[in-house]
């Protein structure tokens, strides 16, 4: 049996946190949750993830900030880790926008889980 993926969370919502653990749990997803950027790179730094999914209104380091941090990591394997956009989107940001920050892909709060798991299987089954 292969190893769980692992997936970071960056989210300072521990409602968002919790419903987020337990669908992933359903696939036996391990996922690792982390309050605000600073606490993002500090787990980084540590382990290698699979995927990312990050909030984009965080305190300390917001998720755009955070992901221009990954995305110039020397380590290759880390600065090309697939990283999902979760956000209410106050901003208005357009797809084009999240990618341009370097993100892979948005999904809009309030979160449809189904859509979660689907956006996390298409980059992690690839």
């Amino acid at each position: 049996m292969s190893e769980p993926k692992k997936i970071l969370v960056g989210e300072d919502s521990s409602v968002i946190i919790n419903l987020t653990k337990n669908v992933l749990a359903f696939e036996n997803y391990k996922m690792t949750a982390a309050r605000n950027g600073k606490q993002v790179l500090d787990f980084m730094e540590k382990e290698d993830f699979d995927l990312i999914l990050m909030d984009i209104s965080m305190p300390v380091l917001d998720g755009l900030e955070c992901t221009k941090a990954i995305r110039e990591m020397e380590e290759e394997k880390k600065s090309k880790i697939p990283i999902i956009a979760i956000s209410g989107n106050i901003h208005n940001y357009t797809m084009d926008d999240f990618r341009k920050a370097g993100f892979d892909e948005f999904i809009q709060k309030p979160l449809d889980f189904d859509k979660v798991l689907a956006t996390v299987k298409k980059y992690l089954s690839a």
